[in-house]
């Protein structure tokens, strides 16, 4: 072990070595940044949209009916896939 550790310390360490620390730090801090525009912009986009589902909502008025009540005593539906899913 001592042999090998003796070759290591007499090789030179290559030049990108020195800059590796520089080049994480860098890419942390763009992930770091797009990270902060990507929830500006999901925020953005989340107002955008709730804003035109009002408008949209807003511009077509439409009458109110009252939602009949379900209920398995009521009267046989026209929505039943079967007649014997009538009330009788």
């Amino acid at each position: 072990m001592d042999d090998e550790l003796y070759i290591l310390s007499r090789i030179d360490l290559p030049a990108a070595l020195d800059t590796l620390d520089d080049r994480i730090i860098g890419a942390l801090s763009i992930r770091r940044r797009e990270g902060v525009a990507a929830r500006r912009l999901t925020a953005l986009v989340a107002f955008v949209s709730l804003g035109i589902g009002i408008v949209a909502g807003s511009a077509t008025p439409q009458s109110v009916v009252a939602a009949s009540p379900l209920s398995p005593f009521g009267p046989p539906s026209a929505l039943t896939p079967s007649v014997l899913l009538d009330v009788q």
